[in-house]
Formats: structure tokens, C-alpha cells, sequence
């Protein structure tokens, strides 16, 4: 049975069918000559073939005439997979690779359809079943958009859509008998990096943070320099002669040495969030120019026909900073054809 959409605005009448709908939908949002309803159902019914053209590739390898790797696959050996495919959908944005792009998308994609497919075998849910619930999830969560929040004030701008969702997704949580926390939700299995600025993040939300201004500015800084402050004390820490009866000394000062540097990474990953950079990204990004910088010693002693290891500091540290002022142009250059 087909299941009424929400309507977009009271100039949408509700619809006997989904196409209908979307017809309706595309007359009362699209601008003028931009695209036409039928044109967008064309597009549509393509999309929605070559879809299921794949769902079905998918079926066929995993069928026992089938190709055998894909056969042998399970949820568990496919998750290194899922991983190594996200992380170069990320090498690509970093890199704004636009006509590269569409490629690895499809690599995430297939790895979609091969969990849905495996699941499908075993009779635990279907491609239908992540599709429906993922379209139910953004109707449920939008209801400024798709009027099915009614009596709510409707959100001007993006912190109050955020708070929002903060709302509707505890009570879904509440609702499923899942622990009430705002931290639930955060996956253990993030990046370190990326899971600290979530969690900070969705306290935050609740109001466990300082305010975002220049005296907030101020505090979190106070914090690192006091974090710093911690570690420097735990690592000058005296060091008793490392006998076997002082080993478990020496391990709890090491493990007071990382609990402290911990905290001074922390403390960063809040000045990132204060400052509205994506500490993950950030850090990658500067791996990459690492990467590239050091590149460039190895290639320079090569052309004097020496090994990088060849090179004493000084002429590694002169040739790094070469590197330095060549990415410089190179990036002013790029944004100066933007």
C-alpha cells in the first residue's frame, strides 16, 4: 500500500498517488523555468530504473552461480570495506576531484546494497526497508518543511533546526525504550577526533559549554594552557630507578602521562568547535601537506642525487621551508582562478 506523503505548504493539495505528489510538490517549489514537472518525473522513472537495475547486479553476484568473493561476504568482513570507501569519498572532497566524485559515491553506494542484499538472504530486511525508513526518518525530522509538526514554531535559521532535532530525537528515544542521554547516538567507533567534537558538540546543545563569545573565547584557551600545564607536571614527574619491584610505578605514571595529553587533545578539539573547524579535517589536511612537503625533499635530493637520509637537518629544514612558500604561491594562485 502506498503511504500519503506530507504536502510542502498550503498550496499543495494532497495527491491520489505518489507521482501525483510529486508533481504537486516539484509546481509549488521549483522556480520558474528551471524544470518542468514532467521533465522531473523523467528523471524519476530513470533514476528509479537504473536503481533497480542495480539492486538486481547486486542479487545476481550474490547468487550461487554468482561471482564467489561476493558470495563469501558477510556484514563483519565487509566492514573494513565500508571504512576504506568513506575515506576515499574524503580524499576526494579534500582534494575537490568533482569528476572523480560521482565514481567513489558508488563505491558507498554499492557498499549500501551489499549489506541490504545480505540482509535480504537472511530475511532481516531489504533495500525497500533502509529506503523507507531513511525517507520516514527526514519527513519525521523536517516537520517545518513538510507541516507535519503542527502548533510548532517553525525555525529560522539552522541552530534552531539543530535544536529541533535535538527534540524530536529524544522523544524517539524515549519512545523506543533507548537510553535517555544526549550523548546517545555518538558512535564509539567514530575517529577519536570526530567522536570528541560530537560529543562536545551535542552538550553543548543542553547548554554544558561556554558561552561563544570573547570572554568564552578567553576560557577555552585558559583550558588548553591549563591542560598543558597538567601534562608538563606529569611528564617531569620523578622517575624512581626502573627496577622490577617500581614497574607498576612506571606504568601509572605512563598512564597519567596519556590521560593528560588526552585531556590536552580534548581541549583542543573545543577550541576547533569554538572556532568552526572540523578538527578531523583539519588534521588530515595537515597530514596531506606533510606528505607533500616532505615529497618534495626526497625529490629535491634525488636530483642531487642523494637519499633524503643523505641530507643533514639543517638542509631538510631549508628544503621544508622552500616546500612551504611553493604550496603558498600554489594556493594563491588557485584562489585567485576561483
Amino acid at each position: 500500500m502506498q503511504r500519503p506523503y506530507p504536502t510542502i505548504g498550503p498550496r499543495v493539495a494532497q495527491a491520489t498517488s505518489i507521482d501525483a505528489q510529486v508533481v504537486q510538490l516539484v509546481e509549488a517549489c521549483r522556480e520558474p523555468g528551471i524544470m518542468s514537472a514532467q521533465l522531473y518525473l523523467t528523471m524519476r522513472a530513470t533514476m528509479s530504473e537504473r536503481f533497480h537495475a542495480l539492486v538486481k547486479l547486486m542479487a545476481a553476484l550474490r547468487a550461487p552461480e554468482g561471482c564467489p568473493w561476493d558470495r563469501k561476504q558477510t556484514h563483519e568482513s565487509l566492514k573494513p570495506y565500508l571504512l576504506e570507501e568513506t575515506y576515499e569519498v574524503l580524499e576526494i572532497l579534500d582534494r575537490q576531484d568533482r569528476t572523480k566524485l560521482p565514481e567513489e559515491l558508488g563505491d558507498v553506494l554499492l557498499q549500501v546494497l551489499f549489506h541490504s542484499q545480505i540482509a535480504a538472504e537472511a530475511g532481516s530486511f531489504t533495500i525497500e526497508d533502509v529506503l523507507e525508513q531513511l525517507a520516514d526518518k527526514l519527513i519525521r525530522r523536517h516537520p517545518h518543511v513538510f507541516e507535519n509538526g503542527v502548533g510548532d514554531p517553525i525555525p529560522t535559521n539552522a541552530d534552531q533546526v539543530v535544536a529541533r532535532w535535538e527534540d524530536i530525537k529524544r522523544t524517539e528515544r524515549q519512545a523506543s525504550g533507548r537510553p535517555d542521554s544526549v550523548l546517545d547516538g555518538v558512535p564509539p567507533t567514530l575517529p577519536a577526533l570526530l567522536r570528541a567534537y560530537q560529543l562536545q558538540a551535542r552538550a553543548s546543545r543542553v547548554g554544558f559549554d561556554w558561552t561563544h563569545d570573547a570572554k568564552g573565547f578567553d576560557q577555552v584557551l585558559s583550558k588548553i594552557e591549563e591542560e598543558i600545564q597538567e601534562l608538563r607536571l606529569a611528564i617531569r614527574a620523578p622517575i624512581s630507578n626502573q627496577t622490577e619491584s617500581d614497574a607498576g610505578a612506571a606504568t601509572a605514571r605512563q598512564s597519567q602521562i596519556v590521560a593528560e595529553f588526552g585531556d590536552v587533545v580534548f581541549s583542543l578539539v573545543n577550541l576547533a568547535r569554538f572556532i568552526k573547524v572540523n578538527p578531523e579535517d583539519a588534521l588530515r589536511q595537515a597530514a596531506n601537506r606533510f606528505v607533500e612537503r616532505f615529497q618534495f625533499i626526497e625529490a629535491q635530493a634525488a636530483v642531487s642525487g642523494c637519499t633524503v637520509g643523505d641530507l643533514s637537518f639543517a638542509e631538510m629544514d631549508r628544503l621544508w621551508d622552500e616546500a612551504k612558500k611553493q604550496s603558498s604561491v600554489t594556493a594563491t594562485e588557485e584562489r585567485r582562478y576561483e
